[in-house]
């Protein structure tokens, strides 16, 4: 089959890392390079618009109100540009890939919000961005430029400034298809989802059309809630029923981080030490309850979630 009969398909591949204390420390610091252009970005916007509406109530006219500012993904990048020494003197320290991850994610933050005021998205409604916290916000940092490989005993992956990293499984699938010249990066994105690390690599793979072995036989599946599936069949595919399973261990955990002392924001009291533990194993446990069903979703009916499979395997659509 030649190559001009291959589809072009954009697929992820999603792995579990394995860091070691520096490499966390590393990742952490550009996820907060993100943020620090991501909340700075925001304020400026945001200080135009309130500026803007004060002298709207003074009863200015638009032609003399306060000049508008551009928040698209260039806009909001040259004003970067022009304001990074000033607002982050130590932006050499991270890569360029982590200030243009949190400018980009304002940038469609911002553009989801004009388009849903104004009519343009036919969603749900969706609310002004907020700022990031270093605390409530998941870490992050997208990579599209530089050098993304994965390292020839198929264990280690390389990203920009991060360096080699140790991946928790094989990345053969993945490996595979880039040796075959059947796949190319597109972006490569590390975040810590609950207590682990993953990377996420967005690769433009060419893939051989199939053709049905029965193609007059169709099955309809039908998600459901006291069955995981139903076939047309008549087969139901029974729900494992993970949260249950978890309940009785949730409820303890539950309990004793209520017993511990909470974050106060009116007192401005910190939480203690034991209560960011038990949190943490709080959490542990609802990430693996999500994984799980994650997992026996994409299994059972054939098909990946949207959230995108969590697992400690690479994430592949049914083929």
């Amino acid at each position: 089959m030649g190559h001009r009969d291959r589809l072009s398909v954009v697929q992820a591949y999603r792995f579990a890392l394995d860091l070691s204390p520096a490499q966390e420390r590393a990742v952490l610091g550009h996820a907060g390079a993100a943020r620090t252009a991501y909340n700075w970005g925001l304020e400026r916007v945001k200080a135009v618009l309130n500026q803007r509406a004060a002298e709207r109530s003074y009863g200015i006219g638009d032609d003399q109100l306060t000049p508008t500012i551009g928040w698209s993904l260039p806009a909001l990048r040259r004003s970067w540009n022009a304001a990074k020494d000033e607002v982050a003197p130590w932006w050499r320290d991270y890569s360029k890939e982590a200030y243009n991850t949190g400018l980009d994610a304002l940038a469609r933050a911002l553009k989801n919000w004009a388009d849903s005021r104004s009519g343009r998205r036919a969603s749900r409604p969706v609310g002004c961005p907020r700022f990031r916290s270093r605390r409530r916000s998941a870490p992050s940092v997208r990579f599209t430029t530089g050098a993304i490989r994965v390292e020839p005993d198929r264990k280690h992956v390389v990203l920009p400034r991060l360096g080699r990293l140790r991946l928790h499984e094989s990345a053969r699938k993945l490996a595979r298809r880039l040796e075959a010249g059947a796949a190319r990066f597109l972006s490569a994105t590390v975040r810590r989802d609950g207590h682990r690390w993953y990377v996420s690599f967005t690769c433009e793979v060419q893939r051989a059309p199939r053709t049905p072995a029965r193609p007059c036989a169709t099955v309809g599946v039908d998600l459901g809630v006291r069955h995981l599936a139903v076939l047309s069949t008549g087969g139901p595919v029974p729900n494992p029923r993970h949260l249950d399973a978890a309940l009785r261990k949730l409820r303890r955990l539950s309990r004793g981080l209520s017993r511990k002392v909470a974050p106060d924001r009116r007192t401005r009291r910190d939480a203690s030490i034991r209560w960011q533990r038990a949190r943490g194993q709080l959490g542990r446990v609802h990430a693996r309850v999500a994984n799980l069903r994650r997992t026996a979703t994409a299994d059972k009916t054939g098909t990946v979630p949207p959230q995108g499979r969590t697992s400690n395997h690479a994430l592949t659509p049914a083929s």
